[in-house]
């Protein structure tokens, strides 16, 4: 399964009485693919899972296949730390025509290698769709080893692994020992050159709601031998990286789209939307790179 090179990891928009705002997602989409996005993922931790209901998710996923219309990959975030409610959830991802999944390290109650291991599998074989496997244990506290990754690459339908842990030597470890047929992804934006000059193979990224052409150009710049322009494109990009990352994902993220006339409204408790002072902060960040979209 080829999900392209720079996946995003989309919002969920918002409307004023905190539901998802369906014609904003529509407008969402539609910028994100003219903006440089090969894929989406839906109802990830940019997405706000933690506060999504499953009926929410599942329409989320259906509205994100219609509006998409085969145009670029979907992935459906249906991962979560009950195996359970994972394999129901994806069983009912898979119904609304989605092209993949990912599925997260199972956060708080910590299992072990092969707690996950099993965890996977079982995810795995409930569905026929392509899995791509999300370790970040910043957030979740476990950390799928790459040990355990290699392993699960074996299961057919396991393609792909989103690797947030900033750990370039796991990586390429992860990435010599698997098949050339398995994917790796940086999962931070600001790891994207490092994690390709090792063999990855893109990113799944928040900064490309707002720089997605420029995180594309960079990509191929690299990937065509380029290696200056990619590593001058990377220093252009990277204040932008960090201002999207100097407040708790995915509050500095939507404030930007605002900021850059993209709708997409708050966030739900017990993410808060960004201070005054935040909020001026992150602007000073976006003209560098995106001047013409920025709001005075």
């Amino acid at each position: 399964m080829n999900f392209g090179q720079v996946i995003t990891a989309m919002v969920t928009p918002f409307d004023q009485h905190g539901d998802i705002d369906f014609p904003a997602t529509q407008q969402l989409i539609e910028h994100l693919i003219a903006n440089g996005s090969d894929g989406l993922v839906v109802a990830g931790t940019t997405g706000e899972s933690p506060t999504l209901t499953a009926e929410e998710k599942v329409e989320l996923f259906q509205f994100t296949v219609h509006t998409v219309a085969g145009r670029i990959p979907v992935i459906a975030g249906t991962g979560s730390n009950n195996t359970r409610a994972s394999i129901s959830l994806t069983k009912q991802a898979e119904e609304t025509g989605v092209d993949g999944i990912m599925l997260v390290t199972p956060y708080y109650n910590k299992p072990s290698q092969e707690g996950m291991f099993q965890h996977f599998q079982a995810i795995a074989a409930s569905t026929s769709l392509p899995v791509m496997l999300y370790n970040i244990p910043g957030r979740s506290v476990v950390n799928l080893s790459p040990e355990t990754i290699i392993r699960l690459s074996k299961i057919d339908n396991i393609v792909s692994v989103k690797e947030a842990s900033g750990d370039l030597d796991a990586a390429a470890e992860i990435i010599e020992k698997t098949a050339d047929t398995f994917s790796v992804y940086s999962g931070d934006d600001s790891l994207t050159i490092p994690m390709l000059s090792i063999g990855g193979t893109g990113i799944v990224s928040v900064s490309a709601h707002i720089i997605g052409n420029d995180m594309q150009d960079m990509i191929t710049s690299f990937k065509t031998g380029d290696v200056k322009t990619a590593a001058a494109i990377h220093r252009r990009l990277l204040p932008t990286m960090k201002a999207l990352f100097a407040a708790p994902n995915p509050s500095p993220v939507k404030a930007a789209l605002t900021l850059t006339g993209v709708q997409v409204g708050g966030v739900r408790l017990p993410m808060i939307p960004l201070t005054e002072e935040e909020t001026i902060t992150l602007r000073k960040a976006l003209p560098d790179v995106h001047s013409e979209a920025v709001t005075n």
